[in-house]
């Protein structure tokens, strides 16, 4: 019986096949292959989770970028700030009613003003005590009240930190004390 037409499923062939009438059971290929389609909320939420960490990185990458630019940039004004602290040194003598001097004054509030919104923060104070990580020591001065031993004595060229990072260090004169005074009987035996 080359010509045997094929039973249609679910349709009894025979009465001794227990199985015939039964609907067909979907096989375990057949399930995994419905169940991505039926997981599409879960995967949905893991896609989204994965783009909104992917956002928040792109915007701190964005963020540092920008901040390491700004301080570059007020890296190289501060040659510029430092000149015009000089120039208010030296008119400070000027009277108050001169023209200059009160320009000077003027930028000097404007320049303070700048710095503090820019997050611009001055690392050395005379008195402070000295922190080799924001502070070059270049020479020593003797101690006194205002600054006492292991302090900032004298500050050379002012440091600044730019958002907790050191934007430029500072190079003070460390406050020391006296050595003490070496007795006659040791000075005898250093010679010997």
């Amino acid at each position: 019986m080359p010509d045997d037409p094929k039973p249609e499923p679910g349709v009894a062939t025979s009465p001794s096949d227990p199985d015939a009438g039964a609907p067909e059971t979907p096989t375990p290929t057949a399930v995994a292959e419905t169940s991505p389609a039926e997981d599409w909320e879960g995967r949905f939420r893991y896609l989204l989770a994965d783009f909104e960490n992917f956002r928040r990185r792109t915007e701190r990458d964005r963020e540092a970028v920008s901040r390491q630019a700004r301080g570059g940039i007020l890296r190289e004004l501060l040659p510029i700030l430092e000149g015009f602290q000089s120039a208010h040194v030296a008119i400070a003598q000027l009277p108050a009613d001169q023209p200059v001097r009160r320009g000077l004054e003027l930028l000097d509030r404007e320049w303070a003003k700048f710095l503090k919104q820019e997050g611009v923060e001055p690392v050395a104070t005379v008195g402070q005590s000295f922190d080799a990580r924001e502070a070059e020591a270049v020479g020593e001065v003797p101690a006194s009240d205002g600054a006492p031993a292991g302090t900032v004595g004298e500050v050379v060229q002012q440091g600044y930190r730019y958002f907790g990072g050191l934007l430029r260090p500072a190079k003070v004169l460390v406050a020391r004390s006296a050595a003490p005074a070496a007795s006659p009987d040791a000075a005898e035996k250093e010679t010997a």
